[in-house]
């Protein structure tokens, strides 16, 4: 074999050899990112002081260990709810302050994992082994569930587990039970809620939640939302009870009850891009109040509340809409619809994670880089075509131009996204 060989930037070899570069054939790289992530605080008995993130899958099987109750307790409900339309939540713990449980056994001390009142629930109990006259069985209860149990001979030996943390030293003694005390919840107040916003802001999701009737925190998370929408260009939605005012296609506004804005933030999350949620049926578990006059529900539309009707048996979403209401010439009456503004947000938000992803800092700014770049949003805008989020899309809708200095990318476009029907007006001629 020649001594030269290798891949090749320009045709300046010293060396005989063969240069052999291997480059992919042109094809776009950006599609549609995954919707489905819920982010909220909630005051809760038990679990860690930070934002943790829970998977369907684990709150269904490890929701024990990581919140302290079954996946069936009411105390989770209103996670329960959220998962009825989300894939994932961003989970703050508001009043994490608070002390955690703890018992003396001898030379042994056990302490709760977390703070919060679960922790006085926690129950350790020593028993002998019946196969080894010198170990012992440690057994941890939480209420009346055998969490963990562990077969030592001293305390050195034993291994924290997901409730409770052992220290001390020396030799065990036998105890029937011995109850954990002194766990505590936090206080909550305005400046827990804006410590969970100056942590989430990190984080990535789709749909932010507020089920509180505070006026002040809920005028918290709406700058909030503001903000991040119109000055950091993340195009997230805020779903909270009754704040209607809020006038703003990124902020939700639930009537009839303030627990149902779970549910619609989950499935405000969790909605496709081509999917309206109006008359949805609502498969929650909480009651709904529906005794409302019609007067009152066109007033709700009106007002720009996402609200519940009765039909049958059944309760459903009556219309799939947010807060905006003072529109203009310049943003009309289609910004008030959820699908609409879901479309929208889509495409803001898969561009510019595109333009980071593949084009920032790697390809050139000239003719053909910017040609590539407008190749690769004619295909993805081809993709909201096909699933008929968008229609009338034609390639000359999207023009890719320099900006005024070297580095800047302008992007012009025309979109139509798709609605749902949700009106029939229909004339019938009788002969």
């Amino acid at each position: 074999m020649a001594l030269g060989g290798g891949t090749f930037t320009a045709p300046n070899k010293v060396l005989p050899g063969a240069y052999i570069n291997f480059v992919s054939a042109a094809r776009a790289l950006g599609s549609m990112g995954e919707r489905g992530v819920v982010a909220l605080p909630l005051e809760l008995d038990w679990g860690p002081s930070e934002v943790i993130t829970i998977e369907l899958a684990e709150f269904q099987k490890e929701s024990l260990s990581i919140l302290g109750y079954g996946y069936s307790d009411d105390k989770l409900r209103p996670l329960r709810e959220i998962f009825l339309g989300a894939k994932s939540i961003k989970l703050y713990r508001l009043n994490a302050d608070g002390d955690k449980a703890k018992a003396t056994l001898k030379g042994l001390t056990v302490t709760a994992k977390h703070t919060g009142t679960r922790g006085n629930d926690i129950r350790v109990a020593i028993q002998a082994n019946i196969d080894s006259e010198e170990a012992y069985d440690v057994v941890t209860y939480l209420g009346a569930s055998k969490v963990d149990t562990q077969t030592v001979k001293t305390i050195a030996d034993l291994v924290n587990n997901d409730f409770v943390v052992f220290t001390g030293e020396g030799n065990l003694e036998v105890t029937a039970g011995t109850n954990l005390t002194g766990g505590t919840n936090g206080e909550v107040t305005g400046v827990t809620y804006s410590r969970f916003l100056d942590g989430i802001e990190a984080e990535d999701f789709t749909t932010l939640l507020y089920a509180g009737e505070d006026e002040v925190t809920k005028a918290l998370f709406d700058s909030f939302t503001k903000r991040l929408r119109d000055d950091e260009g993340v195009k997230i939605t805020t779903v909270l009870f009754d704040y209607s005012k809020a006038d703003f296609e990124g902020v939700k506004s639930v009537k009839n009850n303030k627990e149902l804005v779970y549910w619609s933030a989950g499935q405000e999350a969790g909605a496709n891009v081509n999917e309206s949620l109006t008359n949805k049926v609502y498969n929650g578990e909480y009651e709904v109040n529906t005794r409302f006059k019609k007067s009152e529900f066109e007033q709700f539309i009106k007002a720009g509340d996402f609200a519940f009707y009765q039909d049958g048996e059944e309760v459903r979403v009556l219309a799939d809409i947010n807060t905006f209401t003072d529109y203009s010439p310049g943003k009309n009456q289609d910004f008030s619809s959820s699908r609409v503004i879901r479309v929208l947000d889509q495409i803001a938000n898969d561009t510019a994670r595109i333009f980071s992803d593949y084009y920032l800092g790697k390809v050139t700014n000239d003719d053909t880089g910017r040609n590539l770049f407008k190749a690769e949003l004619v295909n993805y805008h081809e993709q909201l075509l096909n699933i008929r989020a968008i229609e009338g899309f034609a390639e000359e809708d999207i023009i890719v131009l320099p900006g005024i200095n070297k580095q800047d990318v302008i992007v012009n476009e025309v979109v139509q996204p798709t609605d749902s029907m949700d009106k029939l007006y229909m004339s019938i001629e009788v002969k």
